[in-house]
């Protein structure tokens, strides 16, 4: 039986593909694992993601205590993103994953690429 998006499923691995699914949400946290950064700076280093995905992905995030959200008291008031204590556990993993990708990528290239 499927589990709806809103329920935790009991599955260990069900559980931690929650936080990171979404089509920008691993590049989001790829990003943030490397320094804070404020919305304008992710947009601009994301190519083809929307202000409002972003802005989606963001408060996902906040919400799962993986990132926080910081206002530096400021005119116009800035707002910068940075991985919790919590976040950063996860960036072990998220290192793996895209060393894991690195080799997908380069397994399913076509033949004339490689």
């Amino acid at each position: 039986m499927p589990v709806s998006k809103k329920e935790i499923s009991p599955c260990p691995l069900d559980a931690a593909l929650s936080i990171v699914d979404g089509r920008w949400k691993g590049t989001i946290l790829w990003r943030l694992s490397q320094q804070p950064m404020r919305t304008s700076e992710l947009r601009r280093s994301i190519p083809g993601i929307t202000e409002r995905m972003l802005i989606r992905h963001l408060q996902d995030l906040v919400r799962d205590g993986i990132i926080e959200r910081i206002e530096e008291l400021a005119t116009p008031t800035r707002v910068r993103y940075q991985l919790t204590a919590y976040g950063l556990t996860l960036a072990p993993h998220l290192e793996a994953l895209c060393a894991w990708g690195r080799i997908h990528l380069e397994r399913t290239k076509p033949v004339n690429q490689k």
